[in-house]
């Protein structure tokens, strides 16, 4: 308690959302209201086709985001940062504001990709809204609020930097793909962006580690959160991988009517006949064209079966 009120960073407090947590709170709390009544109100409804709506936003959050990788690694560089341990400076230095505005920025950004479940919802692709997708949002939002609040600089700058890059590329593909079917088959590469965001969890353990190794000058109770967050979307972004990329879709097992009737040599085509009733025509058919076979070859008697006797 006498960390967290001693090393509140002064130079964000009068900042937009930064005086007190509840706006931000509720922020999220009214995102997550959403994700219960959007539904409800879509449910009767057509779903909303937004494809002007989409091109722009995911282009602007392109736009966004470099902006911010621009300002954190111009900054860091100008302020002699290191990647391996860097404490946090609180002076009005220029390069040090530079760079605790450029993660506020990024706090930000946080707060307007809850857009994206909004999109989703009014189109009625319920199906991208999973657990991962809210979980991601909604805490990345909020407890980046405490970074702001407390660390808006130092080791702080690695993990945004490193995320920035990557909502480029993923806005980039959304981008992209709001231009329809003619666009999207040349995205091949969605798979891997997946890849790229595991990357970055366990880069971001490995290095936070490291610093908890060197007794790096950063609140240590922070780097511990941090391994744990991102231990949890390691877990949930290998599940979704698994899931949409490696696992086999189960096949549909075969009738046994149609499999047995397979093993009797019947053809696909007959056994398709027999189910809507074609069947008894056929085999009406064969049984007249034996009859009448039967009658030719000799006046209506069957022909005995077996070996034929010798004269």
């Amino acid at each position: 308690i006498i960390y967290c009120t001693v090393h509140q960073d002064k130079r964000v407090e009068k900042w937009p959302l930064m005086d007190n947590p509840l706006p931000t709170l509720a922020i999220s709390s009214s995102y997550l209201l959403f994700l219960w009544l959007g539904p409800k109100y879509m449910e009767n409804r057509e779903p909303f086709q937004l494809k002007k709506t989409l091109i722009f936003y995911n282009f602007s959050m392109v736009i966004f985001n470099v902006f911010i990788c621009k300002e954190l690694f111009l900054a860091a560089r100008a302020a002699g940062y290191s990647y391996i341990c860097q404490s946090v400076d609180y002076s009005d230095d220029p390069n040090e504001v530079r760079i605790a505005a450029a993660l506020w920025w990024y706090f930000v950004s946080k707060g307007v990709e809850y857009l994206d479940t909004v999109f989703f919802i009014l189109r009625k692709k319920f199906n991208q809204v999973s657990f991962l997708h809210v979980y991601h949002h909604c805490s990345m939002f909020t407890l980046w609020w405490i970074g702001i609040k407390w660390v808006a600089g130092g080791q702080s700058f690695f993990g945004a930097h490193m995320n920035a890059a990557i909502h480029v590329l993923m806005y980039l593909y959304y981008g992209l793909a709001s231009f329809g079917p003619k666009i999207q088959k040349y995205l091949w590469w969605k798979k891997y962006l997946t890849v790229i965001q595991m990357v970055q969890f366990h880069v971001t353990i490995g290095h936070t580690a490291l610093s908890l190794y060197m007794d790096c000058e950063f609140p240590h109770w922070m780097h511990y959160a941090l391994i744990c967050y991102a231990l949890t979307f390691i877990a949930l972004f290998a599940n979704f991988y698994y899931q949409t990329y490696r696992r086999t879709p189960r096949q549909p097992r075969e009738p046994k009517a149609a499999k047995a009737l397979s093993n009797n040599g019947v053809s696909n085509g007959l056994s398709k006949g027999l189910g809507n009733g074609a069947g008894v025509v056929v085999v009406g058919k064969v049984e007249a064209k034996e009859r009448s076979s039967a009658v030719e070859n000799g006046n209506g008697r069957r022909k005995r079966k077996g070996r034929a006797k010798r004269d």
